[in-house]
């Protein structure tokens, strides 16, 4: 097979994983530069081109596309879809687990167990935003934020309330959710390949530190998940629509809460704690699902 995979560099764990997965299973696997490609979208044969050369058809292509190229990287994604590639994760897959606030809503409306969570923009009354998910200690973010960035835990409503007005005045949507302390700084990263969860870990934040991003310094071990976790994480997947997903838990007093699910999920966190192929698993499922235009995208908006 010919596999293409849409990363910014080449020389990043996970991208250099599936490159080295994919040859081992004997595919041909070039590695793109997504914002380099460029596109021919009115032609009846659309195509995408790269350093002066159109680019051939794909049997699969693997985004890992960047949450600060979503909007050119999804486009990409779609081109390739239009000319028959199989994509790992469908570019509107993609745009909507981006979409924090969209895929809140998709979850919730699933049942799939959330932290109790209010959305804002400029609320007439903050301290009533923060009643409604429990009042303080609670958990602030920029609803852009990513890898922990813009995200800020309020002790108290009068410290919450000046960061809410903060934000405001910088015209921010934000999320307001429930500081779930039982968590104990960490989180449980739950990687889904077809539906299945195939490898978890529990990542704990650094001293002092609430966010368990790797990131931001958290440590990532082997940790063995629930029967009721390993569903959440199986439904938040299919709630998305996507293929392969990181989906972050937390452990709370009234079960598995998710947080948030990655459709580029990084690879060397799971393969370092879990001893586990997780690249060779990825490149397994193209194997059986990869077929021409098999995509719930083509035709629609």
């Amino acid at each position: 097979m010919k596999i293409a995979i849409l990363s910014r560099n080449q020389n990043l764990y996970s991208t250099k994983r599936l490159v080295e997965a994919g040859r081992q299973r004997g595919h041909e696997v070039d590695v793109i530069d997504t914002l380099h490609c460029y596109m021919d979208i009115t032609s009846s044969r659309p195509t995408v081109r790269f350093k002066g050369t159109e680019l051939p058809t794909y049997d699969a292509v693997i985004p890992r596309i960047g949450a600060s190229i979503t909007f050119y990287g999804t486009a990409v994604v779609r081109q390739f879809e239009m000319m028959g590639s199989f994509s790992v994760n469908e570019s509107v897959a993609i745009s909507r687990s981006r979409d924090k606030l969209r895929s809140m809503q998709l979850l919730s409306r699933k049942g799939v167990g959330l932290p109790r969570t209010g959305f804002a923009h400029s609320p007439d009354n903050i301290k009533d935003l923060i009643k409604n998910v429990g009042g303080a200690p609670v958990v602030i973010k920029l609803l852009e934020g990513t890898q922990g960035i813009g995200v800020v835990l309020a002790e108290t409503n009068k410290t919450a309330e000046s960061i809410i007005e903060a934000f405001m005045g910088i015209h921010a949507n934000i999320l307001v959710q429930e500081f779930i302390k039982e968590a104990g700084g960490s989180d449980i990263r739950c990687f889904v390949i077809g539906g299945k969860v195939v490898a978890a870990m529990k990542r704990q934040g650094a001293d002092g530190e609430f966010r368990s991003n790797l990131h931001r310094g958290g440590t990532a071990t082997l940790t063995k998940i629930s029967a009721a976790e390993r569903a959440a994480a199986s439904n938040a997947a299919k709630v998305m629509g996507l293929n392969v997903c990181g989906v972050d838990l937390l452990r709370s007093n009234h079960g598995p809460v998710v947080m948030e699910v990655n459709s580029s999920p990084g690879l060397e966190g799971i393969e370092s704690s879990t001893h586990k192929d997780v690249a060779g698993m990825i490149i397994e499922f193209i194997e059986k699902n990869a077929k021409p235009f098999k995509t719930k995208t083509r035709g629609k908006g």
